[in-house]
């Protein structure tokens, strides 16, 4: 079983990452990819095992958006660590779709990325192989404070030292 970074802890991984085509177990907690939950959707709603959804970075949170409810975590996959779209991806779930359960990065997921993903709104993350999950959990306090605003930071320094009396 991998470790993944959950909750800013490392913790074993219970989760099973399916691949589009692959049969869904009933009792497992399972990520299925958007096509296999959209071509089965009536069989794994009544399914007992916790259910996921694999996103890829560019599919658009608004077409899952009243379906969200379904799903105990939302996986959004990185194919390459330069391709940025699945941060917009997790900041249109959260901000404008509401989604507030587990946020999972997963695929080429980095150390230096987890900062900026947590930031997006990302809570878990699949690190890729080789990636030491240990030492990468310390990346997320690399960066004590951030000016601009972020999902779990909805205002920007500026406004946060104006409020306090402390010059911007």
């Amino acid at each position: 079983m991998d470790n993944v970074i959950r909750d800013r802890r490392v913790a074993a991984d219970h989760w099973r990452l399916l691949e589009t085509g692959e049969a869904v177990p009933s009792r497992e907690a399972v990520i299925v990819p958007l096509a296999t939950w959209q071509a089965q959707r009536d069989a794994l709603e009544v399914r007992t095992g916790r259910l996921g959804l694999w996103l890829e970075g560019d599919t658009d949170p608004a077409a899952i958006a009243g379906e969200l409810s379904h799903f105990v975590l939302v996986a959004i996959h990185f194919p390459k660590f330069t391709d940025g779209r699945g941060y917009s991806a997790a900041r249109l779930l959260r901000e404008r779709h509401g989604y507030t359960g587990e946020l999972r990065a997963i695929g080429d997921v980095l150390r230096d990325q987890l900062p900026e993903l947590a930031r997006c709104g990302f809570d878990s993350f699949a690190l890729r192989a080789g990636e030491n999950a240990e030492a990468a959990l310390q990346s997320l306090d690399d960066l004590p404070e951030i000016y601009a605003a972020s999902t779990g930071q909805p205002v920007p320094l500026f406004r946060r030292r104006t409020a306090t009396g402390k010059p911007a």
